[in-house]
């Protein structure tokens, strides 16, 4: 039998078995059910997490659906749907009602929808539980789409010095930066270029990295000896961008390390910290 099979026996799926739908396009890169599935079965939880392949001209009809399904216990979003997602949501609550962008959504007993935003909060606990310094650091943020917002976010309240936000389009950097700044403003925040000089953390908040052929976030020649770089995405696990760091002498962090981070917050919002479906 199969590795996801026998781990899927193992939870012991039965009738009172919680369900969380995990939508992605493309899905054949997530590791996150892996993670939680695992979590599930080593603390005797009643829950399961499936990958669903929505493509975005879909995301309605299949969400829509999901409202009449009593054992769902909620929806975990990755790319390309955090943002549309927000907007199907009933209630948005923390992070998610700042920057109308969701990540994992409850399903309460009457059908309503309930957003959070655990991208951010997720990633930095994640370099924190690793002894990775970020008080009173210069950061880099390269990219400003859901998932980097919702750690620009959390960066600030570690108290960084500096929050530099690079993006293709400048009018995006521009207003994640006036966000961020109006939520924390004891942070210097600001737009910018993706050019790593002069910063001691650089992360890369883009999906560039999921295709082989992609470019890399930034020229990693100029990095400083010793900068840390770390990535959001996971698979695979030690993509392009923090191979060549590492080789010009940076510290990496690995995406997975944001996921397995998020993993009891997923319990504690969606299953009511183990309890739903016993």
């Amino acid at each position: 039998m199969s590795g996801s099979g026998s781990q899927l026996d193992t939870v012991r799926v039965n009738g009172k078995t919680q369900v969380i739908v995990l939508m992605a396009w493309p899905s054949t890169h997530v590791r996150t059910p892996a993670f939680f599935n695992r979590l599930c079965a080593e603390n005797g939880i009643n829950a399961v997490m499936v990958p669903w392949a929505v493509r975005p001209e879909n995301l309605q009809g299949a969400w829509d659906g999901l409202r009449y399904v009593e054992n769902l216990a909620g929806v975990v979003l990755t790319i390309p749907h955090k943002t549309n997602a927000a907007s199907l949501c009933d209630t948005l609550e923390e992070d998610a009602a700042i920057l109308n962008v969701v990540n994992t959504v409850r399903r309460n007993e009457d059908g309503t929808y309930t957003g959070r935003m655990y991208d951010g909060r997720g990633f930095v606990e994640g370099m924190l539980n690793h002894d990775i310094v970020l008080e009173g650091k210069r950061v880099l943020l390269i990219g400003a789409g859901g998932a980097a917002a919702a750690i620009g976010l959390s960066l600030a309240r570690q108290g960084v010095k500096e929050l530099t936000i690079a993006n293709r389009s400048t009018e995006k950097s521009r207003k994640l930066s006036q966000l961020v700044g109006q939520a924390m403003p004891q942070v210097s925040t600001k737009p910018g270029s993706s050019d790593p000089r002069g910063h001691d953390v650089v992360i890369n908040a883009t999906s560039l990295g999921l295709k082989p052929d992609d470019a890399l976030p930034c020229d990693v020649s100029l990095l400083e000896r010793g900068t840390v770089v770390a990535d959001v995405v996971m698979q695979p696990p030690v993509t392009a961008f923090l191979s060549a760091a590492k080789e010009h002498g940076a510290r990496i962090h690995t995406g997975e390390k944001m996921v397995t981070t998020q993993l009891q917050l997923f319990v504690d919002f969606l299953l009511d910290g183990g309890r739903r479906g016993q």
